[in-house]
C-alpha cells in the first residue's frame, strides 16, 4: 500500500517541478533591458550589444529602455520594483549598484537586496587626461604640481555620484591633493570644457580620450587599471606612472529585480556569458577599450559586496555625498 506524500511536502515538490519548466521555457515573451543612462553612452551601447545577441538566440524581441537620471538611480529603482519573472532587467553601471549606497542619504533600493546579481559583462577602463596648459608630463609631476597649489585645479566628471566623479576623488584622497570636483550634465560637456581649458583634468573612457590625446589636444598621463590596455600599450598604468596600488574605472553588468527565480537568474547567467566569450565578442569589445567578463551570478554577488566597501571608503575618506 503506497502512503501519498505529506500535502505540504507536495505542494513544494509541485512548485519545483513548475519552476524548473518555467525556466526550461523561459523566455516566451519580449525581454526588456532598462538602462539608466541616455542613448549613445557606453550602457547603452554595452545593453544594445547583448539585447542584439540575445535576440537572436533565443528568437525573443530583447529591448533597450532608456531611462536616464540621478547617475542610473532613477532607472534602477523602476527594476527593483519590477516583477521578479525575468522579463524586465537592468543593465546598470557601477554607480547606481555600487557607489550611490554610499553617496545618497535616501536611497530607494538596497543593492544587495533587491537585485539578483545575473553577470558582470564587461570593466570599463578610465584615462587620467589634463589639458595641455597644465604643466604636468607623468602623475608624478601632477601630483606634485597640484601639492603646490591646493585647492586651485579642479577635475571634470559627467556628473555627482558618477564612477568617473568617485575616480577623481579616489585619486585625490590616494595622492593626498586638493582639487575641486566640477560636475557637467554627462560627458560630453565635461570633455568639451576640458578640450577648451575651463577645467584642467578629469578620468574618461578611452574611447571617448584618445583620439582627443592623439590630436594633441589633451594631454594622458596613464589609465587607471591593473595592468596596461592592450588597445594603448603605450600608456602605463598610474600605479607604475607614480601612484602606486591606484586602480578605479567602471562596469557594466546585468540584474534581475531581487526574488527572480535562481533558474531564470541561471540560465540568463549562461546565454550572456557564451556571448561574451566568444573570441568575436572579446575582439569587438577590447577594441573599444572594454573588456569582456561574464562570470556566474555567485561571483557577481561576491564581487558587489567588495565594491561596495570599496567605494564607500573613497565616499568616506572624500566626504562626497549627493543630496
Amino acid at each position: 500500500m503506497k502512503i501519498a506524500a505529506p500535502l505540504p511536502l507536495l505542494m513544494l515538490t509541485l512548485a519545483a517541478v513548475a519552476n524548473q519548466s518555467w525556466a526550461q521555457s523561459y523566455p516566451t515573451k519580449s525581454v526588456r533591458f532598462i538602462v539608466g543612462y541616455s542613448p549613445g553612452g557606453a550602457t547603452d551601447l554595452m545593453a544594445r550589444f547583448l539585447a542584439a545577441k540575445l535576440t537572436d538566440a533565443w528568437n525573443q524581441q530583447v529591448l533597450v529602455d532608456n531611462r536616464p537620471g540621478a547617475a542610473g538611480t532613477v532607472g534602477a529603482d523602476m527594476v527593483a520594483k519590477s516583477p521578479p519573472d525575468g522579463y524586465t532587467l537592468l543593465m546598470a553601471a557601477s554607480p547606481e549598484v555600487v557607489i550611490a549606497p554610499s553617496l545618497y542619504s535616501r536611497l530607494p533600493y538596497d543593492p544587495l537586496k533587491d537585485f539578483s546579481p545575473i553577470t558582470v559583462a564587461a570593466l570599463g577602463a578610465f584615462m587620467l587626461v589634463i589639458h595641455p596648459s597644465v604643466p604636468a608630463r607623468s602623475v608624478k609631476d601632477l601630483i606634485a604640481f597640484a601639492k603646490s597649489r591646493p585647492n586651485q585645479l579642479n577635475f571634470a566628471s559627467g556628473g555627482q555620484g558618477t564612477a568617473i566623479h568617485l575616480t577623481g576623488e579616489l585619486f585625490k584622497t590616494t595622492a593626498g591633493i586638493a582639487m575641486v570636483h566640477v560636475p557637467y550634465k554627462g560627458s560630453g560637456p565635461a570633455v568639451a570644457d576640458l578640450l577648451g581649458g575651463q577645467v584642467h583634468l578629469m578620468f574618461e573612457s578611452i574611447p571617448i580620450a584618445m583620439p582627443h590625446a592623439r590630436a594633441g589636444k589633451l594631454r594622458v598621463l596613464g589609465i587607471a587599471t591593473a595592468k596596461r590596455s592592450q588597445v594603448v600599450p603605450e600608456v602605463p598604468t598610474i600605479a607604475e606612472a607614480g601612484l602606486p596600488g591606484f586602480e578605479g574605472g567602471t562596469w557594466y553588468a546585468l540584474l534581475a529585480p531581487g526574488s527572480t527565480p535562481k533558474d531564470v537568474v541561471a540560465k540568463l547567467s549562461a546565454e550572456s556569458t557564451k556571448i561574451l566569450k566568444t573570441p568575436e565578442t572579446r575582439e569587438l569589445l577590447s577594441s573599444r577599450g572594454v573588456e569582456p567578463v561574464g562570470n556566474t551570478p555567485e561571483e557577481f554577488a561576491v564581487f558587489m559586496r567588495s565594491e561596495i566597501a570599496k567605494w564607500a571608503k573613497v565616499a568616506r575618506d572624500s566626504g562626497a555625498r549627493v543630496e
